[in-house]
């Protein structure tokens, strides 16, 4: 593993095909038979720091159209939360029912399961039918895994009945030193961004594509008044860039200044400060508050000069639905995924049905959406938003700030990079943006 690392820290990408892969490998692991471990414990007091264990494991047999990929950095997302606290379920029962359809997802059943949705690395080796990448070649990697063998996915490969997230719902993910990905997870890594920070937007960044921009999703278009629940964290940063690019007008929901602040940063203009406001839209924990609802709507009025949201990019879930649909305008869109305050949602249908409002449900992306995400990338047009770095051993703690909300954008996990800023191969189009790119670094 350390001639891989130095064979790539060195740039002598072409020689690293010829290494040998090594038969174990760091990773970061949740164990099967710890999955009751947080029996009875309220969820916001689950540790991740617990849960996930950095260990060795076997590096898995590669199959036809898979490659295993040396992993520089990855992230956290969302889901490694819910991995490590074995909500909603245990991530154990996916690895079981993808093991049951053939001898080679077999592999995947494990009694631990390797945990993370994105990376960037470099392809070490690939399998038999894989003519699009090559041993040295440097990558980012989405999460979308698929088998396509229905007519089902065809037209858009997130309807394949055999769709999963891959490092979640499959084995073997980015958080360590290698991964196994199929070969269409694969897309260039942007030269000018250092391996930590191009590994940070995969998963975010296009999940906020086809909720916001594409025609999967919401369909955003010039003008459009785009109201962002959390949109300086991982998901809604990413959304509030698309707004901003898109000629749409982001009103941004943030729970602190601090937060307002690198909205602001971003180029946003709208912003609500939840807190400074208090609002408190359930009275209990049964019970939703309409005046609180409208008093929202009020405050985003008094920002757009009495327009109401076009669309509303939901991801809180339980917490803030029921405001989501109060506040969207007649006719427009509420598009929904995460609901990373709970998944039971309850609102006022009258709000809806009578003011012919739709709600969308968007999860991650197709392999085009992503790599047209992956390219605005690339392009210098969207940026990463990438506020803290924590080596593989801390996988943990990188975990427990996601789950507290604690952080800013995305918390970056460092692998085979041995020091943060490695990888960029193109100085100069890095010059052109790197306020942009450091933007969240250190909040």
């Amino acid at each position: 593993m350390l001639e891989i690392r130095d064979a790539i820290l060195a740039g002598q990408f072409d020689t690293v095909g010829a290494l040998d892969v090594p038969e174990h490998y760091r990773g970061v692991t949740v164990h099967a038979d710890e999955a009751e471990m947080f029996a009875g414990i309220p969820s916001r007091e689950k540790d991740p720091r617990k849960s996930l264990h950095v260990e060795d494991v076997a590096t898995p047999e590669l199959g036809p159209g898979e490659a295993i990929v040396a992993v520089m950095a990855s992230a956290i997302n969302y889901n490694t939360v819910w991995t490590s606290i074995f909500e909603p379920v245990s991530t154990f029962g996916f690895l079981k029912r993808y093991g049951r359809i053939s001898p080679l997802t077999a592999r995947h059943d494990l009694p631990y399961h390797v945990v993370g949705s994105d990376l960037a690395g470099v392809v070490l080796r690939t399998g038999p039918g894989v003519n699009a990448w090559k041993p040295g070649d440097q990558v980012v990697a989405h999460c979308l895994s698929v088998e396509m063998e229905s007519p089902d996915g065809h037209g858009d490969s997130m309807m394949d009945p055999e769709q999963r997230i891959w490092g979640f719902e499959t084995n073997f993910g980015g958080l360590a030193e290698l991964a196994l990905v199929k070969s269409n997870q694969l897309m260039p890594k942007p030269a000018h961004l250092s391996w930590e920070e191009a590994a940070a937007p995969g998963l975010v960044n296009s999940t906020a594509y086809r909720q916001l921009v594409s025609r999967n999703g919401a369909g955003m278009k010039q003008g459009d008044n785009v109201l962002i629940w959390g949109a300086s964290g991982g998901l809604g940063s990413y959304a509030t860039q698309f707004a901003l690019n898109g000629g749409a007008t982001p009103i941004c929901v943030v729970s602190s200044a601090a937060k307002a602040e690198v909205c602001r940063k971003m180029g946003a203009e709208l912003i609500i400060d939840r807190s400074a406001e208090d609002y408190r839209f359930w009275r209990d924990e049964h019970n939703q508050d309409p005046k609180e609802w409208k008093r929202l709507g009020a405050k985003i009025r008094e920002l757009t000069g009495g327009e109401d949201p076009d669309i509303v990019f939901e991801h809180p879930g339980r917490e803030t639905f029921g405001a989501s649909v109060y506040v969207t305008r007649k006719g427009g869109t509420i598009v929904t995924c995460a609901s990373t305050s709970g998944y039971m949602h309850s609102f006022d249908n009258r709000y809806l049905w009578m003011n012919l409002k739709r709600i969308i449900g968007s999860h991650f992306a197709n392999y085009r959406e992503s790599f047209e995400a992956n390219r605005l990338i690339d392009k210098g047009l969207i940026h990463p938003t990438l506020s803290k770095v924590y080596p593989l051993a801390e996988t943990g703690q990188a975990a427990m700030d996601v789950h507290t909300n604690s952080h800013q954008g995305k918390v970056g996990v460092l692998a085979l990079a041995p020091e943060e800023g490695l990888g960029v191969t193109d100085p100069e189009k890095r010059a052109q943006h790197l306020e942009a790119i450091n933007r969240f670094r250190g909040i």
